[in-house]
């Protein structure tokens, strides 16, 4: 199989100005690349930019493909709009973290599965996605704790994602409004391959956000998860 990656960034807040278009130009002589926007797939090499560096200093959203089973999904906001502590609240070893740059931080979501099928037409599935970066910025969390979710959803079908441990690691703060997903934040939990069921268990038995009331474990949700299915029949 020829190997296949999809790479696109988006600037949003402010437009690249005339030298570091010229520096993004300088990375790749095949992209499309305008003021606000970068886009190349690969049939063979590689990207030679590093997109950690893209984000901390150009663009504001990426998202990257490849054929063996890769999604990575990245959004950078200002810190006084997203609160770094509060983001570490959600942050999965690689499949969710965050670091800080200057006044923003930079939030990296991947997920990894070597049996899917690649979309070789992605071209829209970052204007899906890229809805959820205002919704962060607007106080909206339900996108943080999508992203653990579907991190933690990778143990149902991968069993040496996580060790055995992370069974007792408790859930982080539930957001509102989990049952009634944007579509920005479907498309996002999509893109992660977010089991619905898994989903829809977290949603219907969330926990009030109370001192008094225990958190749930991850093997309470991937337990519920499995008992929703035996019992739907699935």
């Amino acid at each position: 199989m020829s190997e296949y990656q999809y790479y696109e960034f988006v600037a949003i807040d402010r437009p690249l100005d005339d030298d570091e278009r010229a520096e993004i130009e300088a990375l790749s002589s095949r992209a499309t690349i305008t003021s606000t926007r970068f886009v190349n797939e690969y049939d063979f090499g590689d990207f030679k930019g590093d997109p950690n560096e893209l984000m901390e200093s150009y663009y504001d959203v990426h998202l990257y493909l490849a054929n063996w089973g890769m999604h990575r999904v990245m959004f950078r906001l200002p810190c006084d709009l997203l609160d770094p502590d509060t983001v570490a609240e959600y942050c999965v070893g690689e499949q969710v973290s965050a670091w800080v740059v200057d006044e923003f931080v930079v939030l990296d979501f991947a997920n990894e599965d070597e049996d899917s099928e690649i979309d070789r037409e992605p071209e829209s599935l970052l204007s899906a996605i890229v809805g959820v970066r205002g919704e962060l910025a607007a106080g909206d969390l339900r996108p943080l704790y999508l992203a653990w979710l579907a991190a933690y959803g990778t143990w149902e079908r991968d069993e040496d994602a996580f060790d055995d441990e992370a069974d007792g690691d408790l859930e982080p703060p539930v957001p509102p409004g989990l049952g009634s997903l944007t579509p920005a934040q479907q498309a996002l939990a999509d893109f992660l391959r977010l089991d619905a069921v898994l989903l829809a268990t977290a949603a219907e038995t969330g926990l009030p956000a109370a001192p008094d009331v225990p958190r749930r474990t991850v093997a309470n949700l991937l337990d519920g998860a499995a008992h929703r299915r035996t019992g739907s029949g699935h």
